[in-house]
């Protein structure tokens, strides 16, 4: 119930996001930096982050909730440009890797969604979002987030 309870606490998020996912123009990817706070809730059993993104003028906001009976997270994420909450990806951690899946729409077309969280200690952590257009025959990455905790040099 508490894989999540290494991300409460503040942190400097670098950001490296595909322009174009599931397109048919070359990769281009874009740098931007992040900031986000995470607040636990009931008892480790959820959380809450806000980020904002200073050189893309928007913020984000992700809601993490633990079902007790299945015993699995869901994610779900709405951010300041549309105000939608987006369908949740729902998984679990195995060891310091979490692994979450779900449906959406990019683009008017129906997608698979795939988040993998990795566990770098206590000042590190990583995130990365994969999408497939073909019901998870082809996972295509396009969004990465390395966090390192607010106030921390990294060696």
């Amino acid at each position: 119930m508490n894989d999540f309870d290494f991300l409460h606490g503040s942190w400097d998020v670098a950001n490296r996001r595909l322009t174009a996912p599931l397109g048919t123009a070359p990769d281009t990817w874009v740098e931007f930096p992040g900031h986000a706070v995470v607040r636990p809730l009931f008892a480790g059993g959820g959380n809450i982050d806000e980020i904002t993104f200073p050189t893309r003028g928007h913020q984000g906001v992700t809601l993490r909730l633990f079902d007790r009976v299945t015993e699995r997270w869901s994610i779900h994420w709405s951010d300041s440009r549309t105000g939608r909450l987006d369908p949740p990806v729902v998984g679990g951690f195995t060891g310091d890797r979490g692994d979450f899946f779900g449906e959406d729409t990019y683009d008017g077309r129906p997608i698979r969604v795939h988040f993998t969280w990795y566990r770098l200690g206590a000042d590190a952590a990583r995130w990365e979002q994969e999408f497939s257009a073909d019901d998870g025959r082809t996972w295509q990455l396009n969004w990465t987030m390395d966090f390192a905790r607010a106030g921390v040099s990294a060696v």
